[in-house]
């Protein structure tokens, strides 16, 4: 017997049809003899709906701002996993199985007051794991818990995996199952490299990576806390038959099983290649070069929530004035040129620049840490297919390159053959 939490996403609970599929996993494990607890995502489209709909309310009402109370939206927004929780309850009774949902706040899941991208601070899961002792499964609605102001507070988009992860490691389970659309983590997108693998096993370290590059399986957050809690996690597809072969195998069902590096016997140099589009650069030419001018330019942006990626600086030969690039995401684009703007006088640059349309090409794997030549292997690969590189980032598992959007499809594809990610 074994003590399984298990995650569905929006898409597998998409309709009542999907919830009495999920029913069905849930009912395999239970049979199995396992303490199960369920955290699940609104169902698909529910919370756009929800959040377009806070969002037109000030206009309908003739509003001057269309600012709305972060708390109100986190009252709002929350109800779908609410609504998902207990209808997949109401499934698993009509199937004889003893269930219940559960509110964030009801376990509770303690968070910080930062309403609509709050972090989880603290779970007490004692109630959870008496219920789950007893035999009834717990149905956790994702997404949400409850803020010091005593209100709910969502964890921001693809906040269910981080519940998954948190309640995992809260009730000690011995693997966290995050059921998606997708049967696993593979070497890259299937949809750009047809040949793209996928991976039985995954450190945490190069999930965080992949994840944080564009990889959209997990949230980043949901990966830090596995890491940091060692939560052994499945991606796993919530689209196959739930009484298939293998799939109630408690060591090695289908799927990638994300865990730690002393875990994976046989490390690749290169386990993936990542990609994020819309990525944007801007410049600032000709900053007077003195101590204290990085922290005026990042400062004021690491206030403005801003993501600052790739930044590459050069110095004039005099070293008397510097050029600073570096890379936002898109959306971020106009509310950085008006930070930077602001504070012009602070930082002391004659004028700045933007460029858009540019995508982040990233090459990802542990066992670069022992291999050289990674980083070459890809500069040769991209040149020869005339791809022009506009920056570079590295760390000790991942290399990071800027190239024009255009080449994104094409670089993922070489990039993917030259590290022979292609054979099986």
């Amino acid at each position: 017997m074994a003590r399984i939490v298990m995650k569905f996403g929006g898409t597998s609970v998409a309709n009542l049809e999907r919830i009495h599929n999920v029913a069905r996993h849930v009912k395999r494990e239970v049979d199995a003899g396992h303490e199960v607890a369920v955290v699940v995502s609104a169902m698909s489209g529910k919370t756009n709906e929800l959040v377009g709909w806070v969002q037109d309310t000030p206009k309908v009402t003739g509003a001057n701002s269309p600012f709305y109370d972060a708390r109100e939206y986190d009252a709002v927004v929350a109800s779908g996993e609410q609504v998902t929780s207990g209808l997949l309850a109401i499934a698993l009774q009509s199937m004889g199985i003893n269930a219940r949902s559960w509110q964030g706040w009801q376990i509770p899941i303690r968070t910080d007051n930062a309403h609509g991208a709050a972090r989880i601070l603290d779970i007490d899961g004692s109630d959870i794991i008496r219920r789950m002792g007893e035999g009834q499964v717990a149905v956790v609605a994702g997404f949400q818990g409850l803020g010091p102001d005593n209100r709910i507070a969502t964890l921001g988009r693809g906040g269910s995996d981080t519940s998954a992860v948190a309640i995992a490691a809260a009730v000690k389970a011995d693997r966290c199952d995050i059921y998606t659309d997708v049967d696993g983590v593979y070497t890259t997108d299937p949809r750009i490299v047809p040949k793209a693998r996928r991976m039985k096993k995954i450190s945490f370290e190069e999930m965080l990576e992949m994840a944080s590059l564009g990889a959209k399986v997990l949230q980043v957050r949901s990966v830090e806390l596995a890491m940091v809690h060692k939560v052994r996690t499945f991606v796993r597809s919530s689209f196959e038959d739930p009484d298939a072969p293998g799939m109630g195998d408690l060591i090695n069902p289908p799927g990638t099983l994300i865990c730690d590096e002393e875990e994976i016997v046989e490390q690749e140099v290169v386990t993936g290649i990542a990609y994020a589009k819309d990525e944007a650069q801007i410049s600032l030419r000709r900053v007077a070069d003195r101590p204290g001018v990085s922290a005026a330019i990042f400062g004021p942006l690491a206030e403005s929530h801003i993501n600052v990626d790739m930044i590459v600086q050069n110095i004039s030969e005099d070293g008397s004035k510097t050029d600073m690039t570096f890379t936002v995401p898109f959306g971020d684009v106009e509310k950085a040129m008006k930070v930077l703007d602001e504070n012009k006088a602070k930082i002391g640059f004659d004028v700045v620049q933007n460029e858009t349309g540019l995508c982040k090409v990233s090459v990802v794997g542990i066992g670069m840490r022992s291999h050289a030549g990674v980083a070459a292997t890809a500069f040769k690969a991209l040149a020869e297919k005339g791809i022009n590189i506009r920056a570079i980032t590295t760390s000790e598992i991942k290399i990071s390159i800027l190239i024009d959007g255009a080449y994104s499809e094409l670089a993922v594809r070489t990039l993917h053959s030259a590290y022979g990610l292609d054979k099986s």
